[in-house]
């Protein structure tokens, strides 16, 4: 394969071809039960018996067969042909941009990949900010050369098994009813090659940087992208990287297909049915949504299976928006939530923003749930006990990527990004920040948090100016202590904390509230006394009216200047 092969070729004819096939395929099938309704039928209804009855029975059973073979062999090959035409598209535009960067650096490229240029002179060598071309040479070298291997591969897995078909046709085993069917359920044909996925051997690989997955796409065409999204929604709508109207348009492919997933399933176990609760709470809450013609458009960035489930929707559209949120949300989520009140709740923080904004609609809040949060068994020391780091620091991996995803596709100068996290989620939050590189956010909001893992604000890789935490008094979850001071521990009744050596030290690091960790802490409601249950004091921070949700929707908005502060613990 040679640069000229692939870059001229027009793999996007070979569409065309798979659907002639696909024609082809269902034409046959008419004319094959034509000819068994109307003759292989009616002669074995028609009494006809004895030795040539018995030879004509036979011989017609033996045509039908093979009629039903050939149509199966036919329906086969449109798949391998588009199989083929997305895998030379894919290595197609990794050439072409791979191209371009050669010509923008000044590189000249040969038909056979090679890559050169000019000499460098003693001067520039010597010159403390000359940079070296050959590294940025070689490294354009190399993705050539892999469009190039890619495309050589495919060709040749293509060729491999349309090759099959064509032998199948030749030496009769093509029309052979038992050998088809067994090709067809058993895909023997994944021996010639068919088990290997060519799609995702051309798609940037499962480490790669949104950053990279963005230009990627990008590279596409709008036809290439709207074809990959039908024919693989489940390979684009949880890839960062990935535009969100797109990632919005592959989820609500899949979402039926889970729904019919789990309502198939048999048994279900309690999560199976938790899930298939969570994607019908998703898909009638994006119906609701998209029956509202009032703003803001809902979008399905998310959604799958893994673990207990995930869900992240959208109200408005973060690659567009001025100012946009992630919030996490914490202890007891289950997916169902995404549908229900931590949707709400990232409506409700909408609302709060575009009012605070000035009503423009330049806004965009969405409810992440990308990790598996722990469960509530309310507070105490049993709950806390599940409340380890490690969902956190997993769920913080995710949310760095999710929010650098964020940064690749947004359209236009940058927006004023904020990353909101609630109890647990605000340890997954502090985690996700306290990661080599950080989060590529403006400001960090944490409410009823049991702690970061962190021991200041400056940790989270912020300016502790931009760090803001909102912590009722009577919300037991923010008064959480330390692993080391949790025997004796009394859950706060009327606000009485016993056996505490050092009140600003929480189960996950500093209480972001206290002076030590040196974070901006916001005005909220202080919560009520409820004998025998505070939790609920945990709950409201996302209240309609809330002091609260007005200084998040100051924050998000981007007018620190007007939030309502509250003095530090």
């Amino acid at each position: 394969m040679d640069i000229p092969t692939l870059r001229d070729a027009k793999p996007g004819d070979m569409i065309a071809a798979a659907d002639a096939y696909t024609k082809l395929q269902e034409n046959f099938d008419k004319h094959a039960t034509t000819w068994n309704d109307g003759v292989d039928t009616r002669v074995k209804n028609s009494g006809w018996t004895g030795d040539a009855g018995g030879q004509a029975q036979q011989s017609l059973t033996q045509t039908t067969a093979k009629l039903r073979a050939a149509g199966i062999e036919l329906g086969m090959i449109g798949p391998v042909l588009k199989d083929g035409s997305e895998a030379f598209l894919l290595a197609q535009s990794k050439l072409l941009d791979a191209l371009a960067d050669a010509k923008a650096g000044g590189f000249t490229v040969d038909d056979g990949g090679g890559v050169s240029w000019p000499p460098t002179s003693a001067a520039e060598r010597h010159d403390p900010d000359f940079k070296d071309p050959s590294s940025e040479g070689k490294a354009i070298s190399k993705r050539i050369n892999d469009a190039l291997n890619e495309a050589a591969h495919a060709d040749q897995v293509i060729a491999e098994r349309l090759r099959h078909y064509t032998d199948a046709a030749k030496n009769g085993t093509g029309l052979d009813l038992g050998t088809a069917t067994m090709e067809l359920s058993s895909k023997i044909a994944n021996i010639f090659g068919g088990d290997e996925d060519l799609l995702a051997t051309g798609m940037p690989a499962a480490n790669a940087s949104p950053t990279e997955v963005n230009s990627w796409w990008n590279g596409l065409t709008a036809d290439e992208q709207k074809r990959l999204i039908q024919e693989h929604p489940d390979k684009f709508g949880n890839r960062d990287g990935i535009p969100v109207a797109a990632r919005d348009q592959a989820n609500r492919i899949m979402l039926p297909r889970l729904i019919k997933q789990y309502e198939e399933k048999n048994p279900k176990d309690d999560w199976d049915q938790k899930k298939l609760d969570g994607f019908n709470a998703i898909q009638k809450r994006i119906a609701e949504e998209d029956k509202d013609p009032s703003p803001p458009p809902v979008y399905l960035v998310g959604v799958s299976d893994e673990g207990q489930g995930r869900g992240i929707i959208s109200f408005g559209n973060p690659d567009t928006a001025k100012n946009t949120t992630a919030y996490v949300p914490g202890l007891g989520t289950e997916l169902k939530a995404v549908g229900g009140g931590g949707a709400s709740s990232a409506k409700s923080v909408w609302q709060e923003t575009d009012r605070a904004g000035g009503n423009h609609g330049d806004t965009a809040s969405m409810m992440w749930l990308g990790y598996d949060a722990p469960p509530n068994n309310g507070v105490s020391l049993d709950s806390t006990a599940v409340m380890g780091k490690e969902r956190a620091e997993k769920g913080g991996e995710n949310y760095q990527k999710f929010m650098q995803s964020l940064r690749a596709t947004h359209e236009g100068s940058p927006g004023h990004l904020v990353a909101l996290g609630h109890s647990y989620g605000s340890t997954t939050v502090g985690q996700a920040a306290q990661r080599d590189g950080g989060i590529p956010v403006d400001d960090i909001i944490l409410v009823g948090s049991p702690g970061t893992g962190a021991q200041k604000a400056s940790e989270l890789n912020m300016d502790p100016k931009h760090v803001w935490v909102g912590a009722a008094e009577f919300d037991p979850v923010t008064h959480l202590p330390s692993k080391t001071e949790a025997v004796g521990y009394v859950v706060p009744i009327v606000g009485a904390y016993e056996a505490i050596t050092d009140p600003h030290e929480l189960w996950h690091g500093q209480d972001p509230a206290s002076d030590d960790f040196g974070a901006e802490r916001f005005k909220v409601h202080p919560g009520h006394v409820v004998v025998g249950n505070q939790f609920e004091n945990h709950s409201d921070y996302f209240d309609d009216g809330s002091d609260s949700l007005k200084n998040i929707g100051r924050i998000v908005s981007g007018q620190p200047d007007k939030v309502e502060h509250q003095d530090r613990r």
